[in-house]
């Protein structure tokens, strides 16, 4: 398939990403490991699992690691979460002065009702002054020296949509570009984005100049390319998408530059490359806790090929390499990749529930004392989500 070139590099601060195609960061995923096979597949820009601005000012082990990127890894891209404009503030002065990152994300599309019943993440810019005091203080923060962007959502519900007036303050506040999530909060992952508001956040910030980048449900290159037709955005988020399927990012930087894009990858090849996902996650964390962790990346490699289900179940408690590599051996590499069921959605579908909030959190679009006293609450100490 041939396709032609749909957008410019994303220039900001000294960084440009070309193709303008930014890695999610997701919770438990987004790893140096991850972020290394999606680097070697194509270029854009990866960005870091959460990292919370408290654990990082208290300087916990496990968000310093976090910050804490391979050699080759540039630019080096972070994702903050904070509630409060002054702890934010600290925690990317640290990341400045010790030259942690060369690009800074802001959360506040995160849905998961732990962050949301204390006020964060995607319920926060619905408080308007405090949305517009977090960006401002990290802004003044960064000094110049690293782009700061926004990602979010539309907002909590249909009924309290806050992503154009979050995208106004945030553009008027200075960010490198606003990515935005066609879902409230209320829909988690569930239904279908809705890419209009992508289309109307990117009408709103013309005059700012200010980038937008649309996220969601972008499972293949030829979804990313009908994202940027259909909205106008100036790049894309890619979350879900890539969930055993790292080489996306090769057909996406294929796709952008108007060359052929690389077919699915035979069933032997895409063995290969779970195995080298599960070696390059024993190398970062050791082989018990990386075989771990890479069990939930089982099911998302396989998807689409036949595999026994014995394999499967022991796929799901492999716990050495050497356990993985027989596990490997047993399955039938000779497989094409399964367009229908391959491409499609993968990950997190759930949605359609109410969202967890701080009591009388929508009573006012502004902060008062109950609010304020919330959110002292919802400071986060450990990162990752």
């Amino acid at each position: 398939m041939t396709t032609t070139t749909v957008a410019k590099g994303l220039s900001a601060g000294g960084l440009n990403i070309d193709p303008p195609v930014v890695l999610a960061p997701m919770a438990g995923i987004t790893n140096r490991a991850f972020r290394r096979l999606c680097r070697e597949a194509g270029a854009g820009l990866y960005v870091s699992e959460m990292v919370t601005s408290r654990a990082l000012i208290e300087r916990n082990d496990e968000t310093l690691d976090m910050v804490t990127f391979a050699a080759d890894e540039n630019p080096r891209s972070v994702q903050l979460y904070g509630v409060d404009p002054q702890v934010m503030a600290q925690a990317v002065r640290i990341i400045v002065d010790e030259d942690r990152a060369d690009h800074i994300d802001l959360n506040f599309g995160c849905p998961v009702p732990k962050v949301t019943r204390k006020g964060g993440g995607s319920a926060l810019p619905w408080k308007q002054d405090l949305f517009r005091s977090i960006v401002r203080a990290v802004i003044a923060a960064a000094n110049g020296k690293v782009p700061v962007s926004v990602k979010m959502r539309k907002g909590i519900d249909d009924e309290h949509l806050t992503y154009l007036d979050a995208g106004a303050a945030a553009a008027q506040e200075g960010v490198a570009w606003v990515a935005l999530h066609g879902r409230t909060a209320a829909q988690m992952y569930g239904d279908t984005a809705d890419w209009s508001a992508i289309a109307r956040l990117k009408e709103q910030l013309a005059g700012y100049g200010t980038p937008v980048l649309g996220n969601g449900d972008i499972w293949t290159a030829a979804d990313a390319l009908r994202m940027m037709s259909e909205t106008g955005a100036d790049g894309v988020v890619v979350g879900r998408g890539c969930l055993g399927r790292p080489w996306l990012f090769g057909q996406l930087a294929a796709a952008f530059t108007g060359a052929d894009i690389p077919a699915d990858p035979h069933f032997d090849e895409v063995l290969r490359t779970l195995r080298r996902h599960a070696q390059l996650l024993c190398i970062d964390y050791g082989e018990i806790r990386g075989c771990r962790d890479m069990r939930k990346h089982m099911a998302w490699y396989l998807k689409g090929f036949s595999v026994k289900q014995q394999i499967r179940q022991s796929l799901g408690t492999v716990s050495t390499l050497a356990e993985l590599d027989e596990l490997i051996g047993q399955m039938n590499g000779d497989q094409e990749f399964n367009q229908v069921v391959g491409a499609g959605p993968r990950g997190r579908t759930s949605g359609g529930r109410r969202p967890t909030l701080p009591e009388g959190w929508l009573d006012s679009p502004f902060i008062d004392e109950v609010a304020a006293q919330n959110l002292l609450e919802a400071e986060l100490s450990v990162s990752g989500g």
